[in-house]
């Protein structure tokens, strides 16, 4: 019999109780718990880049943004079927993807972010002039969705919204545990922090990265899919080099090369933004700086690593303890 780790059990049960807490306390903040689950799907691909492949990008909203704008035009050309406009989304996402892929990876750091800016700067620009199709400035209308497996009809107080983007945000999540966890996975980390060694043993290292920059691509387009159901508008801010910066932000507080910083971080991120914009509605963002200023000098690994660390300090300060007092006894 395989014994399982307390911990998985632990994680199996916060995923499903996580949905039926939002819903009995906190009902009123279904329209944002959706939205910090798209966040977090976003951040969660943007992490598959920079936490596992070590491909940096200033420009990862370019593929939300298509995303979002696939499963706008498929919605308002008639086909509101929500499944069908998250598949489009991802392929042509995922095509866009693959055909940047040959770019991206093959410089690194400066150039590589210059080459990810100005790839979403590229599709900004043409999705503001292209205004018969994107609507510009204005935003795509005229997005209507229809219900989920035509049951379940997005309602004014966002609960079916939630449920909806939660179910994908657990199936994108397990797809990526398994990807890291994976010989390809391990490979993607073993190029992060040595590309000459990974190189010199064999490792097909290009191909390796233009797979993971595809798979970023395919789960940031469902997030972008994700927000034009769930708002049934598609802005174009999308694709604007703010909301890469946002999500950067998110990996940021919560922790890249993590499995639970990209989350972490957008619940933080769209929790502060929610609570000072509030306080403020004009200076929100001196707040966040500051928080992130805070986490950059006292957890440059994110909020999670420096849990980590300090549970690691703890742990070695304990064994030290424990050695002093045997020593001490054999003394005796």
């Amino acid at each position: 019999m395989i014994r399982r780790p307390f911990s998985l059990y632990a994680e199996i049960a916060a995923w499903l109780l996580m949905p039926g807490v939002v819903l009995a306390f906190f009902p009123t903040y279904c329209v944002l718990a959706s939205q910090i689950a798209i966040a977090g799907l976003f951040a969660l691909s943007l992490d598959l880049l920079i936490g596992y492949a070590g491909i940096v990008s200033l420009g990862h909203a370019a593929f939300f943004g298509v995303g979002a704008y696939a499963a706008g035009l498929l919605a308002q050309q008639g086909w509101s079927e929500p499944l069908s406009g998250l598949l489009l989304a991802a392929v042509v996402s995922g095509v866009v993807g693959y055909a940047c892929s040959f770019m991206v990876v093959r410089v690194q750091h400066l150039a590589q972010l210059m080459i990810t800016l100005g790839i979403s700067l590229l599709l900004y620009e043409g999705a503001s002039k292209l205004r018969v199709i994107t609507g510009g400035d204005d935003g795509l209308q005229g997005v209507v969705v229809a219900p989920i497996f035509g049951l379940f009809n997005f309602d004014l107080f966002g609960r079916v919204a939630f449920l909806y983007s939660f179910v994908v945000l657990l199936l994108c999540f397990l797809f990526v545990s398994r990807v890291v966890a994976s010989p390809f996975g391990l490979a993607l980390q073993g190029l992060r922090e040595n590309p000459r060694r990974m190189a010199a043993i064999g490792t097909a290292a290009l191909r390796r990265l233009r797979k993971a920059y595809v798979m970023a691509a395919i789960l940031a387009g469902i997030a972008g899919a994700l927000l034009t159901q769930t708002t049934q508008f598609v802005a174009l801010e999308v694709l604007s080099f703010k909301h890469s910066a946002e999500v950067l932000i998110m990996l940021v507080l919560g922790g890249s090369g993590r499995r639970y910083g990209g989350l972490l971080g957008a619940l933080l991120f769209s929790l502060a933004r929610d609570w000072l914009s509030d306080l403020n509605a004009e200076f929100w963002q001196f707040g966040l700086g500051a928080v992130m200023v805070i986490v950059v000098l006292f957890a440059p690994g994110g909020l999670i690593g420096g849990v980590a660390r300090i549970l690691s300090a703890w742990r070695h300060r304990g064994e030290a303890a424990g050695k002093d007092d045997s020593r001490k006894e054999a003394r005796a």
